[in-house]
């Protein structure tokens, strides 16, 4: 099934390039482009749209603040930051708002068709270099607990190979052609995995398996 993408951008050489990209995805239905988070709002109020790739420095409304409004409006909408500098508040603040991905604007574009496609595909995906800085922010600012004494959720072995692909940024699909076993087998696993981590998604549960070296 194809998707829509919001392209929320004010850079239009970056919104040019962007939407060239996605251009030749064989599944991205329509493309969508804004220069304001005001802009893009109005457009994901008016348009069916799964996921927007947001920008954080905007004009006016933040990337920020425009990510937490596109929760408000849509929890299931996806949401992909791109930035050009990985403040590690920022990185922090964007997970907080609901972000279901954190890419570098220096990233490889067939990379980051790769990364919003298994973000629409249910994986949340950062930057490797984006790990130490959320846990070593949490620490300092103390908006997540201080790291816990290793803990026994009960996970058993797949489990645990399967907590270590999230915390990778593979989506279902690839964790079931990864491991040879099919789509619900995964989705069964991914389920007992929240449940016994007792989190409410994917990325919650990618950030307690870092911080709580879990994997």
């Amino acid at each position: 099934m194809k998707s829509n993408i919001l392209i929320v951008e004010d850079h239009e050489l970056t919104r040019f390039g962007l939407k060239t990209a996605f251009e030749a995805c064989d599944f991205v239905e329509n493309i969508f482009e804004a220069e304001s988070a005001e802009t893009g709002i109005d457009i994901i109020d008016s348009k069916q749209v799964d996921l927007v790739i947001m920008d954080l420095g905007l004009p006016g409304m933040d990337g920020i603040q425009a990510t937490e409004k596109v929760k408000q409006h849509d929890r299931d909408l996806k949401v992909v930051i791109l930035t050009s500098h990985n403040d590690s508040q920022e990185v922090l603040n964007s997970l907080k708002a609901g972000a279901n991905a954190y890419c570098s604007k220096e990233i490889n574009p067939k990379r980051l068709t790769q990364v919003v496609h298994s973000v629409l595909d249910g994986a949340s995906w950062f930057d490797p270099s984006i790990a130490h800085i959320v846990l070593d922010a949490a620490a300092k600012s103390q908006q997540i607990e201080q790291p816990k004494p290793e803990k026994d959720y009960g996970l058993t072995s797949r489990e645990t190979q399967i907590l270590k692909l999230i915390t990778e940024g593979y989506s279902n699909n690839e964790i079931a052609n990864q491991l040879f076993v099919s789509i619900n087998t995964t989705k069964a696993h991914v389920a007992s995995i929240l449940q016994k981590l007792e989190v409410d998604d994917r990325l919650q549960a990618a950030l307690k398996a870092l911080k709580e070296r879990l994997v």
